[in-house]
């Protein structure tokens, strides 16, 4: 078996709750208590959901609300396994932590921090007994280290829900060190603390990044195995995942951090005082500073000013090795786009956009394999008039020859895979499973899918297709792996599979499978993800990677026929994946 996953997923469902009161917390924090049938195991439209669960301290529900108030428009449609979530113009939609569950009591308690116009913080300061509200989740529950001597609990106002259940509930019976930042000491709660504990409130501005990272420098480090939970805005959690990871080395396994809400910056008073001129006409913008951000973090510019602030450009120069005169180049550029500040007498500085670039989700979208699809995009019109993908034209390779021969990118392609484990459950519980035995696995999504049948309680051997060969080991949650040359398989699951293959390369792998098992399942998205903001884009980058579109069912259809299959049905799972069943013709 692999090592013991972090999360606990579990099924989606839309549900609905009422308001049944309303109580004022602090003068800084609003709870609303919700109550209803649909916290319970109920039926809908001919469908059976299970009852509410949320087990996690920091679990997440996704409240569904409109700007035009029709939120009945707005709800996403509801599957026997899933969401999807089709288009609403008007949806908006806010992740909120559980502060209480009682389900004896049918009750749900959501606490709303009391900070501005918000659309959640308005629903809440308007909520009167009675009022529906409608929300979805959570769709995973964090598992915790069994083995710990203490726990840290970092956060600002945003956090004290999960902080609260935490210490109300105690998911683990360990010392538990609180840091909670404040704008006002009217924020202070009571929390349930027991001896050995500590709580340390530090009075700070939302978002403030300085006082965050500076009261979590502050903290004693207890001896023995610990944990570090924290959440609060997402720019300011960036020093201090820095400081936990590079400085205190913490394990990925022993670090939890999450951005609960990004600050917007205000507007500049030139920019408030024209805001009722005509707009001006939306240019398209320069790749620009997308590609001087790339060279920095290619050069290593942004770690070295990290690292040592205070630098001047030749010590920067030399201690990255490159030439003064192409630094001197590249730094008026990046002072101007905020990823470095030259303050005068004091040497560099990480600029805003800098600090941001720490975060490894925004460094991979200037330097890993989503990078490589951007740039590959310049090849998109001899592409589209020759009939092949922007990305072969770029490289020389098709896709899949470029991950099958590099497996740092293949597991690039697994860690994007990595959400699909939520989505699964539709397919896990098809009828298909019944008297299966062994099932092989291929594609970067195999290592969720082994996860999810593992959830189910389906236990089989699995075989994994081995290219290339190390990135799925220790990934696949299997007791007995066999290999592609051990015999036919009742089921084989190409999981993400197609997504980086040339239809010429899908055919050949339906093909193959075909030898192996007479039933194949192929997993894919198959429609834009209707939550994403970049959903339009969906189509545009699936054919960079193969020089086809979304390949829907009907495309899908075509490649199976090609391949000796037929397609018997297919399966939503939610936020555009669906499960293709073929048979063997």
């Amino acid at each position: 078996m692999a090592g013991r996953r972090a999360y606990t997923t579990h099924p989606l469902v839309l549900r609905r709750v009422t308001v049944r009161r309303v109580e004022e917390v602090t003068p800084r924090m609003r709870r609303v208590v919700l109550g209803g049938g649909d916290l319970a195991a109920f039926a809908r439209d001919g469908i059976d959901h299970p009852g509410f669960a949320a087990p996690g301290f920091d679990d997440h529900i996704k409240l569904i609300l409109a700007a035009d108030g029709d939120v009945r428009a707005a709800l996403p449609a509801q599957l026997p396994h899933g969401i999807e979530w089709t288009p609403a113009e008007h949806r908006l939609t806010r992740d909120y932590t559980p502060r209480r569950v009682d389900l004896d009591a049918g009750e749900l308690h959501l606490d709303f921090v009391v900070h501005g116009d918000g659309p959640a913080e308005s629903w809440s300061a308007a909520a009167r007994e009675g009022d529906e509200l409608w929300f979805v989740g959570p769709k995973s529950s964090l598992r915790l280290p069994e083995q710990l001597d203490w726990i840290q609990l970092v956060g600002d106002e945003t956090a004290l829900p999960a902080i609260g259940r935490f210490l109300d509930e105690r998911p683990l019976d360990v010392p538990a060190h609180v840091l909670v930042t404040v704008s006002d000491d009217a924020a202070r709660q009571e929390l349930a603390l027991r001896e050995g504990d500590t709580v340390t409130w530090v009075l700070a501005e939302p978002g403030d990044a300085a006082a965050l990272e500076s009261a979590v420098r502050a903290l004693p480090v207890p001896p023995g195995e610990g944990y570090v939970w924290a959440a609060a805005e997402s720019r300011a959690l960036l020093p201090v995942r820095r400081y936990l990871q590079r400085e205190r080395k913490l394990p990925k396994d022993r670090v939890n951090i999450t951005g609960y809400w990004h600050r917007e910056e205000p507007a500049a008073p030139e920019a408030e005082a024209t805001a009722d001129a005509a707009p001006a006409p939306a240019g398209i913008p320069s790749p620009l500073p997308w590609l001087v951000a790339r060279a920095a973090l290619q050069l290593g510019v942004v770690d070295a000013v990290a690292d040592a602030p205070g630098l001047s450009a030749d010590a920067l120069a030399t201690r990255l090795g490159v030439p003064g005169p192409g630094i001197a180049t590249l730094l008026p550029l990046l002072t101007a786009y905020d990823v470095v500040v030259d303050a005068e007498g004091s040497g560099l500085r990480l600029g805003a956009v800098g600090e941001e670039l720490l975060d490894d989700h925004e460094r991979e979208e200037y330097t890993g394999h989503e990078a490589e699809l951007l740039l590959a995009l310049a090849h998109v019109a001899p592409a589209l008039r020759d009939g092949t993908s922007p990305w072969r034209l770029a490289s020389g390779a098709t896709l899949h020859d470029t991950v099958a021969h590099d497996a740092e990118r293949y597991g690039e392609l697994v860690e994007e895979c990595e959400q699909l484990v939520f989505l699964l459950a539709g397919l896990t519980a098809d009828p298909l499973w019944e008297g299966v035995k062994t099932c092989l696995l291929t594609g970067p999504g195999s290592a969720s899918m082994a996860a999810a049948l593992d959830d189910a309680g389906r236990r089989l051997r699995i075989a994994e297709e081995g290219v290339p060969g190390e990135v799925l080991r220790g990934h696949v949650p299997a007791p007995d792996r066999i290999d592609w040359t051990a015999g036919p398989a009742d089921v084989a699951v190409a999981a993400k599979a197609l997504a980086y293959r040339t239809d010429e390369e899908a055919v050949h792998l339906l093909t193959r499978l075909a030898e192996w098992t007479g039933t194949a399942v192929l997993v894919e998205a198959s429609r834009p993800d209707g939550l994403s903001p970049h959903a339009a884009e969906a189509a545009l980058h699936a054919f960079t990677a193969t020089g086809s579109p979304l390949r829907d069912s009907a495309a899908l259809a075509v490649l199976a026929e090609r391949s000796g299959w037929r397609v018997e049905r297919t399966v939503a799972l939610g936020w555009g994946a669906e499960a293709t069943v073929l048979r063997r013709a």
